[in-house]
């Protein structure tokens, strides 16, 4: 028998030092040198005219929306520069003047390519014409459109079952294009549709459904605005979300005040140079959290629990603290709340947690006095084995302060990719929603898949067992934005076609089924004309809003489409025409796509109208107090038992987090200038006794093993910085460290990897 051909690709890239730099974490963020880094970014990779004339139209009412995170435009914009830092860089990403096509990759290979880096393999550029990685071949040769349509049709078509196919979609993409992938899937047969939700918010949605009765967010731009008390949970906004510290700042200036909880103390929460302002270019900033809480990774419950306690004594002692006459009418399990706090100990919860009881008794106080409270979080919170219990104890603060349902308070999940949040509103899903699927039947003409697909967990271990055969990819870079990149790697290629439908050349692209293509799309910024008419697209704010999004620069190439173009015309080969859906017309008229929208799925209307200028809100029961489909029609309290780690003595927890040039497990630039960390990404922090309990020294390099189920799983070299993180603790960059986190390791209901709690050991290279 014939050895099987196999492609020797790396997934980490060489591993090599680049040449750190140490310098003393920043005390201020953005300011005037963070314009300067967006202008010298975009600068280089747009050139001068064609940046400034891109930046203009960004975020504006007839531009287009950022393509990096998904926090929301206020309704009458004041300022003409309405993006921040990240943001820039995003769009100089996606808009750069460097292209790569057929003779790039004729010389070559996937294995040569595999030894960049991240950061290497994203500055090459933008991919300009569909390309095709064949079986027993190691470069990418050209192909023609209708050729790779053809192929994807001819591989689903072999399967034995729908359900070996996977749809697999990351959060940059339109509602237009996500609707019309998520019908291509169910009008297929399947419900094989895994998304980026899965690894980052999936424990917000599930956290607030049971307890509110809507996987959103309740807040507005103007409840943050006027909040009285603001906790910025788990969650790092001068690098993530930057444009929150404007909203943080408004609130701050109408007399709010903010509370962060975090191991480390970020420095965008410590004070803010709105470079919108002369006062922040020239001035000495804005300070945004009045009260810092440093809590131990995971030790969240134990904290919230804690501050709960407090707030009853309190309300015992002068009985206006909670809001007894909200939840008499609106919530459900006070009782037992009650009940259960009451087993804990106050100097046991305040010992786990780390922190000080004079900051916690702060904390406190303020939310005793406050009834206006809007509580933030991000991923710091969602990635634990009990990330939706860790959510529901802080919705229970909420809940007792009357906190919900009301101007200026309520939950604030911050999403991350730009439209990720829009992507399952319009059905990007791999559960049954009973009341879609009537009316995909009733309006679309077909019946939809009743099974439940596989989220992106069960999809990797599906290929790794050789369950799914086919994987399409809408965007991202799967292979590292997943947990336990060597299993991943290995479900990737036992697949017999992989397709990516990608901006740029990533990881993703060179570790593939055995044949692969990589069909290039337009970026958010590109002009999307049809048959002479300027399409537009739509996407979903984390606040829930939806707006138009129309590009101004010029595709690439002519030899690149649209991402609901090639959707459709992957259907329409499929189909071969004998479908009730139009699928040709669908991709060449945008408004078909969101006329269907309108009819099928819950809160969209007349959305071509209505998303002109910034768009329209989306109904949400929460801000009306309506909490009819939960049980007893009531709010729901819980209760949630404390983490279990059971660290063995030599152990630590590891979070994994973003430097400062980064999006996702995009890699702008080496330098995180925050935290002080120039030209380099594998360095690891550690508080100061844990190092000195290891023999480690500065800028030691160890090696970091993960060990669950009797496998050791290893990130090599790394480089040790001692931080001011909780003793016990270490934090590191991802996707360098996502080969630590065990694929069958997730949070309970969300089924989210536990990539902010893995227990580690460091093992000094000598």
């Amino acid at each position: 028998m014939a050895k099987e051909f196999t492609r020797n690709v790396s997934l980490t890239g060489e591993i090599k030092f680049t040449g750190l730099r140490l310098k003393e974490p920043m005390h201020h963020s953005a300011g005037l040198l963070g314009v300067k880094e967006a202008l010298r970014h975009t600068f280089k990779e747009m050139g001068i005219a064609k940046s400034m004339k891109t930046l203009a139209e960004m975020n504006q009412e007839d531009g287009f929306r950022c393509p990096s995170c998904a926090w929301p435009v206020p309704k009458n914009p004041s300022n003409i520069a309405e993006y921040c830092e990240n943001g820039a860089k995003a769009l100089a990403d996606e808009a750069t003047k460097d292209h790569i096509g057929a003779d790039f990759f004729s010389k070559h290979s996937v294995e040569e390519l595999s030894l960049l880096s991240d950061y290497e393999l994203n500055k090459l550029g933008r991919v300009v014409e569909p390309m095709v990685l064949r079986p027993n071949s190691v470069y990418y040769e050209p192909i023609d459109w209708a050729e790779a349509y053809d192929l994807i049709a001819e591989k689903l078509h072999q399967l034995n079952t729908p359900n070996e196919a996977i749809f697999y979609t990351s959060g940059r993409s339109s509602n237009e294009a996500a609707f019309l992938y998520g019908m291509f899937a169910r009008a297929f047969g399947t419900n094989n549709m895994p998304d980026c939700s899965n690894m980052c918010h999936e424990s917000s949605g599930v956290a607030l459904s049971q307890t509110l009765g809507i996987g959103k967010g309740s807040v507005t731009l103007d409840d943050l605005h006027g909040a009285e008390v603001v906790l910025v949970v788990g969650q790092n906004p001068g690098t993530n979300h930057p444009r929150m510290l404007s909203a943080l700042e408004k609130c701050k200036k109408n007399g709010g005040k903010v509370i962060s909880i975090n191991p480390l103390a970020e420095t965008g929460l410590v004070s803010f140079k709105n470079p919108q302002k002369v006062s922040g270019i020239l001035g000495h900033g804005q300070k945004i959290a009045d009260l810092h809480l440093p809590v131990r990774i995971n030790e969240d419950i134990a904290l919230a629990k804690l501050i709960l306690k407090k707030l009853v004594t309190l309300d015992a002692q002068h009985s206006n603290v909670l809001d007894h006459e909200f939840i008499v009418e609106y919530v459900d399990g006070y009782d037992e709340l009650i009940e259960n706090l009451s087993k804990y100990e106050i100097e046991e919860l305040q010992r786990r947690t780390g922190v000080s009881m004079r900051k916690i008794d702060k904390a406190v106080q303020l939310l005793a006095e406050k009834s206006n409270i809007v509580i933030c979080w991000a991923m710091g919170i969602t990635q634990h084995k009990n990330a939706v219990n860790c959510i529901q104890e802080y919705i229970n603060i909420l809940l007792l302060k009357g906190a919900i349902g009301k101007p200026f308070a309520g939950t604030c999940p911050v999403r991350g990719h730009s439209n990720v949040q829009g992507d399952r509103s319009v059905g990007i899903m791999h559960y049954v929603n009973k009341t879609l699927n009537q009316k995909i039947k009733e309006h679309l003409l077909f019946d939809p898949p009743t099974e439940q697909g596989y989220d992106t967990v069960e999809a990797i271990q599906a290929m790794h067992e050789k369950k799914a055969k086919v994987f399409i990819c809408l965007g991202g870079n799967f292979v590292m934005a997943a947990s336990d990149t060597q299993y991943t790697a290995e479900a990737i290629e036992n697949c017999i076609l992989t397709v990516q439908i990608s901006t740029k050349l990533n990881r993703s692209h060179l570790v593939t089924g055995k044949t692969a293509l990589l069909l290039p799309t337009y970026g958010r910024s590109e002009k999307d004309e049809k048959n002479g008419e300027l399409q537009f697209m739509t996407m979903e704010s984390s606040m829930g809003k939806v707006r138009q999004s129309k590009g101004l620069l010029p595709p690439a190439s002519e030899h690149i489409k649209s991402e609901p173009e090639i959707i459709s015309q992957m259907a329409h080969a499929y189909f071969k025409g004998e479908h009730p859906m139009d699928w040709n017309a669908l991709g060449q008229d945008y408004n078909l796509i969101r006329n269907l929208i309108d009819k099928t799925v819950k809160g969209f209307e007349n959305t071509s109208e209505q998303s002109k200028g910034f768009g329209y809100y989306l109904p949400n029961n929460v801000r009306e107090r309506d909490f009819r489909m939960l049980p007893n029609g009531m709010a729901q309290l819980t209760i949630n038992p404390l983490s279990e780690h059971q660290l063995k003595p030599d152990e630590l927890l590891l979070m994994t987090i973003r430097s400062h040039d980064q999006f996702n497990t995009t890699i702008y630039g080496l330098n995180d200038r925050y935290r002080g960390i120039y030209n380099e990404r594998r360095v690891v922090f550690m508080h100061e006794d844990d190092m000195k309990d290891r023999n480690l020294n500065r800028l030691d390099v160890v090696n970091l093993h993960s060990f669950y189920d009797d496998i050791q799983r290893t990130a090599e070299q790394f480089l040790v910085i001692p931080y001011d993180i909780p003793k016990g603790n270490m934090a590191a960059y991802f996707p360098e460290t996502n080969l630590l986190v065990p694929h069958n390791q997730f949070a309970d209901k969300s089924q989210t990897p536990i990539s902010k709690s893995i227990k580690v050991t460091v093992e000094k290279v000598s």
